[in-house]
């Protein structure tokens, strides 16, 4: 198997991004339903405090992906469809934006942010900077749950394809076989 991709399937690198963002988008879910179903219980407490420094490490993938997917962009295997296309890039798009508008309201917090004890924000004495905080209070959230929906739509589409009689298996391209 090649790092680099080809036009029949992805390379390993590009499996290894895809794969292990999956597995940090499950993570950031698991953390944000125990928020919302067991908040202040033990569980929550463990999975929350992880929250903010995997979804710094998943924005900076989603980085890393996109250049790789530049560097790869005349060699790798083509869309299905526009649709195919749309899907991918919101996808994309909400995993780049969620963890953006959780920066920006972490700093109008004024409360300092290590992930894995790397100081990223010092923090600052005085008021919030409201402003800066209300775009993720009103949609970081939202856009998460978004993302959700957007993934399932990929994970459904990817077995419909793979089931369909006459259809391109585009999961064998991850996956490999």
């Amino acid at each position: 198997m090649s790092l680099r991709d080809s036009n029949e399937r992805y390379g390993t690198v590009s499996r290894c991004l895809h794969w292990g963002m999956a597995l940090l988008v499950a993570w950031q879910f698991a953390t944000a339903t125990a928020r919302v179903l067991a908040e202040d219980s033990p569980l929550d407490e463990f999975l929350w405090t992880t929250h903010k420094p995997l979804g710094l490490v998943l924005l900076l993938l989603v980085i890393i992906r996109a250049l790789w997917f530049f560097s790869n962009s005349g060699n790798r295997p083509g869309s299905l469809s526009t649709a195919a296309k749309v899907g991918h890039l919101a996808m994309y798009a909400l995993i780049f934006i969620i963890p953006i508008l959780a920066l920006v309201r972490q700093y109008g917090s004024g409360k300092a942010f290590s992930p894995f004890g790397l100081p990223l924000m010092s923090g600052f004495e005085g008021g919030k900077i409201e402003w800066l905080m209300a775009p993720a209070n009103l949609f970081h959230g939202w856009l998460g749950w978004l993302l959700l929906a957007t993934i399932v739509g990929h994970i459904v589409m990817a077995i419909v394809h793979r089931r369909r009689p006459g259809d391109e298996d585009v999961l064998r391209r991850m996956i490999g076989g």
